[in-house]
């Protein structure tokens, strides 16, 4: 169950363009308060296997080639030692694929997280989601709904209020009214 809620919301990061249902918003699922706790720290694990893979995904696109596969310019790179140092480079992005495909059980869903989920969260280290509680329970056994989201994908911007610019005004002493005069002039009576 977990596995699904965890690929369910990676699934929502798709571009779901063709897809019959697509999500309202990406990067969010709601569920209840107690799965979106249990299913938190899968999503967290998952996240930062994929963001410590993009490192040797980077360094691996440095020995890769643009030719296409079968050409003679692809056989050629594969020969080279240049092919031998993209392996090196490569494996342990291959391992993160694998450790990711055991964890959620979902290709379409480590292919999402790979591609489009890691990239988002690359300087961020740890707390890649947020648990929201919504106020109106679900309908037939009243349990407590909650929003399980990414950080960073749906924050509202803070807008500061802008100081109001008074006016420079001369500064006179207004004239008391006639009903605090009179509460003076009690007060110095008794």
């Amino acid at each position: 169950m977990l596995r699904n809620l965890a690929s369910s919301l990676f699934l929502t990061e798709r571009d779901a363009e063709f897809d019959p249902t697509p999500p309202k918003v990406k990067g969010r699922i709601v569920t209840t308060i107690q799965k979106a706790k249990e299913v938190r720290p899968l999503v967290e694990k998952c996240i930062t296997i994929a963001r410590r893979a993009l490192v040797h995904q980077q360094a691996a696109q440095q020995f890769g080639t643009d030719a296409e596969r079968g050409t003679d310019a692809w056989k050629a790179w594969r020969r080279s030692s240049q092919w031998q140092e993209w392996c090196a480079a490569r494996g342990p992005v291959v391992t993160a694929h694998r450790q990711l495909l055991r964890l959620l059980r979902d290709k379409q869903a480590v292919r999402v997280l790979m591609a489009d989920v890691a990239p988002q969260f690359e300087s961020r280290d740890g707390g890649y989601t947020r648990i929201l509680r919504l106020a109106k329970p679900r309908l037939g056994d009243a349990g407590t709904r909650a929003i399980l989201e990414f950080v960073g994908r749906n924050d509202r911007p803070v807008q500061r209020s802008e100081r109001p610019a008074f006016e420079d005004v001369e500064e006179t002493t207004p004239e008391p009214s006639t009903t605090e005069a009179a509460a003076e002039t009690v007060d110095d009576n008794s």
